[in-house]
């Protein structure tokens, strides 16, 4: 026994077209149902098409009958069962009945959105038409006709690589432009660059489309969470049963783009300084970086989306793909028996799959940087507001839907899953909650934990210098003369001593008294000069501060060779005794104490050959590094960020941990290393949980 609805057919609207489309996969025909009121498009196989011909049948019995008696086809009541739901669902129907209108109705009201939803869904994406341009676009297509031929095509791939080969040759000229761009004026031209470029990708788009007969019905920006986008409506190419000429429509943009940086990069390779080798460079750099990095990602609904569904011929490939991902992750974590959504031959269900996964993990880092772009773009108790948007409607609200499914089927869940999703959940709890994760890394530099560098105090003259490598303390290591520093002294105690004379030579004479004052003031003044240079001269002997080994001794000294004041001589170390200066990330210097035991690697020796423990925990973080070796510029493991002078300070907050090491390298010398200290224990999702307050914490501050 049928249902009244598969006993008397409803009639379909008549403003409905039926189009050819090209076969399916397996070789089947296809076609396409045009709806013009609402401007979709909706691929159909033979089955559907045969009963859709016949549908003046006045009953689903006689439709079954005519399609079975008159094709190769066996249908049934099922099957248009199945095709009425279809249409129902997507509204092709007449509502000439009361049941119809309040069908209608009652889906209209479970598709209306709350006024908070509306405003949801506009901020997220909404589009303004600008131009209706498909009679400007015939006019135009003539004279641009030339753009579309193999020889204009072969005069841009040359252009192109002749512009990369110039430009690659003086790639640092490049690179360094880049970066001196990046500033206020160069991000108003960047955007300048970038209104530029996507307008010829657009133009491209609508003239391919013009070309292959396809009406572009409308141009003008979309706003993509308050961001504008240019875009063209070439929604009716799915009219085009050629998977081909679709493809070249959803490329157009794309190749129009390329073809736009080729030739600005050649014009940049030749072009003379000035403002319009500038634009070539914005323009240039603005079209290769979006090109590649977004409109050719077929994880989002670019053009390397639809440029890969007609290269597949697989319409709907996000969707499909995702059907097939979430029926295999039921299938495989559930154990749920659903029937897979389509079978494709070979491996395609599992290459499907895969890139449903990396869409979503695509997607996931996209959606979640948008969600901080727009967080950073307002203030900040709408950017709070804004970002919770973002990750309930595009990552909270996906995944909550998916839960709900499997919730409302978890009756369906076997025993077996079931005691295998509580083992699962309690070793996660037990890997994160149980604090497991004692060790703390940092990178460092091993030294002697004593060592000096020796510089000449004042400008002189080299008298001697260490004969051997080792010294004792207190031993002179270098002995300079000053003959400047000598004259002065000399003059300063033969001023002294004639003031002495004079002294002597003034007792007994009348106005001896008078003038005594002065001249005593003078010579103690000359006497305190000359034991001033006395002592200047006295540093000229430099002598080691403790015992140890000359290291890196300037191999210019020699006896009479004169040196300049604060030039570096030397440095002792003591060999005996080594250090290393870690630092470590703020999150765990709270896990390090004094006395704990480390390990180091050093260099390329093998690892953790070292052993020592912690003397020192700084309480204040590191502002600027010891030693070049550190820093990320000079390809060390710290990034750093411009400091005060010519200093480069840390990027992150770190702080320094020394560790002495139980017994010297073997390598004794200065060279990075890595340390593994024995902290505390610390459990990783409450340490999680605890950043992930702190920041909101902190960035909740008004």
């Amino acid at each position: 026994m049928t249902s009244p609805e598969a006993t008397f057919l409803p009639p379909l609207r008549e403003e409905l077209r039926l189009l050819p489309a090209a076969a399916n996969r397996d070789g089947t025909p296809a076609w396409i149902v045009q709806d013009p009121v609402n401007n979709r498009f909706f691929r159909i196989g033979w089955l559907d098409f045969e009963l859709l011909l016949r549908w003046t049948q006045e009953s689903a019995e006689r439709l079954v009958e005519s399609v079975n008696s008159e094709t190769t086809l066996s249908v049934g009541l099922a099957d248009v069962d199945g095709l009425i739901r279809f249409l129902e669902q997507h509204s092709l129907l007449q509502a000439n009945s009361e049941q119809a209108v309040e069908r209608l109705r009652q889906r209209a009201l479970a598709l209306k959105k709350s006024v908070h939803e509306q405003l949801i869904h506009h901020y997220l994406f909404f589009r303004i038409p600008l131009l209706r341009p498909q009679f400007w676009l015939k006019k135009l297509l003539p004279f641009v006709d030339w753009v579309f031929t193999r020889q204009a095509a072969l005069a841009v791939l040359a252009i192109g690589l002749a512009g990369i080969f110039l430009a690659a040759r003086q790639w640092d000229v490049f690179v360094t432009t880049f970066v001196d761009q990046l500033t206020w004026s160069g991000l108003l031209c960047y955007s300048l660059a970038l209104v530029f470029a996507k307008a010829f990708h657009e133009i491209g788009h609508a003239m391919t489309a013009t070309r292959q007969g396809v009406r572009v019905a409308h141009m003008g920006v979309a706003m993509v969470v308050l961001f504008p986008m240019l875009y063209t409506d070439t929604s009716e190419s799915w009219k085009l049963s050629n998977p081909r000429q679709r493809m070249a429509i959803a490329s157009a943009g794309i190749v129009a783009e390329l073809a736009l940086a080729a030739i600005a990069t050649l014009g940049w390779s030749l072009a003379p300084e000035g403002p319009v080798k500038s634009a070539l460079f914005f323009l240039a750099t603005i079209s290769w970086a979006l090109t590649l990095a977004v409109n050719a990602s077929p994880f989002t609904r670019f053009d390397g989306y639809f440029i890969l569904s007609d290269m597949l011929d697989m319409p709907n490939l996000h969707e499909r793909s995702g059907n097939l991902a979430r029926t295999w992750l039921r299938r495989i974590l559930l154990g749920f028996k659903d029937e897979w959504p389509e079978r494709l031959p070979g491996h395609g269900n599992a290459l499907m799959i895969a890139f449903a996964v990396l869409t979503w993990l695509y997607r996931l880092v996209l959606f979640f940087g948008i969600a901080l772009l727009v967080y950073h773009f307002f203030f900040k108790l709408l950017g709070l507001l804004l970002f919770g948007v973002e990750m309930v409607m595009f990552i909270g609200r996906p995944i909550w839907s998916e839960i709900k499914v499997w919730r409302q089927r978890r009756s369906e869940i076997g025993v077996a899953r079931r005691w295998l999703a509580w083992l699962l959940l309690g070793t996660f709890l037990m890997l994160t909650l149980i604090p497991w994760h004692a060790s703390v890394r940092g990178p460092g530099e091993v030294h002697a934990d004593l060592q000096q560098v020796v510089y000449s105090p004042l400008a002189g003259r080299l008298l001697t210098l260490p004969e051997t490598a080792e010294a004792a303390a207190g031993q002179v290591l270098f002995v300079f003369e000053s003959p400047d520093l000598s004259i002065a002294a000399q003059r300063a105690d033969h001023l002294a001593q004639a003031r002495a004379r004079e002294l002597v030579g003034l007792m007994g004479l009348p106005e001896g008294e008078t003038r005594r004052a002065s001249v005593q003031l003078q010579q103690e003044q000359f006497t305190a000069e000359a034991r001033l240079y006395g002592k200047e001269q006295l540093r000229l002997q430099l002598t080691a501060p403790f015992a140890g080994v000359l290291r890196d001794l300037d191999p210019q000294l020699a006896p009479g060779v004169w040196v300049q004041p604060r030039q570096a001589l030397a440095i002792i170390v003591d060999p005996a005794h080594w250090v290393v200066d870690a630092y470590i990330a703020e999150s765990d210097i709270a896990r390090v104490h004094q006395g704990d035991k480390a390990r180091v690697k050093i260099g390329s020796v093998a690892p953790y050959f070292h052993s020592g423990r912690v003397t020192e925990v700084d309480t204040a973080r590191a502002s600027v590094l010891p030693h070049a070796i550190l820093d990320s510029q000079s390809g060390g493991p710290i990034a750093t960020l411009p400091g005060a002078g010519n200093t480069r300070s840390p990027r992150d907050a770190i702080y320094r941990v020394r560790i002495a090491l139980e017994a010297a390298p073997v390598n004794a010398q200065v060279a990075l290393a890595e340390a593994v200290i024995d902290g505390a224990p610390r459990a990783w999702l409450p340490s999680v949980l605890e950043g992930m307050a702190a920041i909101l914490i902190r960035e909740s501050g008004f």
